[in-house]
């Protein structure tokens, strides 16, 4: 028996046993990840690297204006410039202002790096603005990569200091020569975390997936629904709720969705859902809340610590669902009161 299934009193009996029960039906995805709008699929990466190489002489020498002329016609090479550098774009354009003087505003790289990644094939515009900052950001990965990595202290490590910019071009034009070897190859990658910069970047389409199931099970179920937008500021909600039905104006039942592959992630949501739920017996009684709390969860994040899901448990009374049991959130909910389909 699920949790959602079961009397508030039985739950308080037996929380380890519903808390299992949840744990059971947990599904983790975190092996496969959508690609979304801006994945470079390999060949055009494959392209603009070996572009870059010719312009460069074999990545032997790295002079900005031929790499800058290169990036107008092959777009693309400004992303393997950057996977060279080991940098973020807010990064990048940071360094590139200290050293040249060219305000490069993260808002300007952030909507290049995307232009270059949804049209990989793309000519970029070489006219005021955006022919300084490029050129900037050209001539600082230039700079960068061709020098070595200067002295730190031993507590220290320096972003360069990697297997292919460790030396400037003498360790770059070495590697793209004889290739890689696979130990230090795995190594960088052990700090870096693979496809990290990805995971990253489509985080809120992963948790998107949740979010569309549940808005197609209240649409099929005729049910009235609020489904709010990040960063939304609702009244007399200091944590705006995902999902409020039927309205903003007179919330009775609250859906809190997440999938997480991270346990911190899974904590922070459970301590949201715990103060949502505080905010519904606000003035009341455990028996007339304002609302019903619900929580639809996925992933192994939330299937890391017992004492956090017990306390979701608890704080919403039973009603947890997975996307395994989503199929049920209408019937094991106060949403079957408002259901006109």
């Amino acid at each position: 028996m699920f949790p959602f299934e079961a009397a508030f009193e039985e739950i308080l009996s037996r929380p380890e046993d519903y808390a299992d029960a949840v744990f059971s039906c947990l599904e983790s995805e975190f092996l496969v990840m959508p690609k979304g709008a801006g994945f470079v699929e390999y060949p055009a990466f494959e392209r603009g690297y070996e572009a870059l190489k010719g312009v460069t002489r074999g990545l032997s020498q790295f002079e900005s204006a031929a790499v800058y002329s290169l990036i107008l016609q092959e777009p693309v090479s400004l992303v393997v410039l950057r996977a060279m550098l080991g940098f973020t774009p807010p990064e990048w354009a940071y360094v590139t202002t200290q050293k040249t003087g060219v305000m490069v505003p993260q808002g300007f790289i952030r909507s290049l790096d995307r232009k270059v990644r949804m049209a990989p094939g793309s000519p970029i515009s070489s006219n005021g603005a955006t022919k300084d900052r490029v050129q900037a950001l050209v001539a600082t990965a230039c700079e960068l990569l061709t020098a070595a990595v200067p002295e730190v202290a031993v507590s220290q490590l320096h972003r360069l200091d990697k297997a292919d910019t460790k030396y400037g071009v003498k360790s770059i034009a070495s590697l793209a020569d004889m290739g890689v070897p696979y130990a230090m190859l795995l190594y960088e990658r052990f700090l870096g975390r693979p496809f990290a910069g990805h995971r990253d970047s489509v985080s809120e389409l992963v948790g998107d997936s949740l979010e569309s199931a549940i808005e197609e099970i209240l649409s099929g179920a005729g049910i009235s629904f609020r489904k709010t937008k990040r960063a939304e500021r609702i009244a007399d909600f200091d944590q705006t709720p995902d999902f409020i039905i039927p309205s903003e104006f007179n919330p009775q039942i609250i859906i809190e969705a997440k999938i997480t592959e991270d346990d911190g992630t899974a904590r922070d949501k459970v301590t949201r859902i715990q103060h949502l739920g505080e905010l519904s017996l606000a003035g009341r009684t455990a028996d007339n809340p304002r609302y019903e709390v619900v929580a639809c969860i996925g992933g192994r994040g939330f299937g890391v610590r017992r004492e956090d899901m017990k306390k979701m448990i608890l704080a919403t009374r039973g009603k947890v669902f997975t996307i395994k049991t989503l199929h049920q959130l209408v019937e094991n909910t106060r949403l079957k009161e408002f259901r006109t389909k």
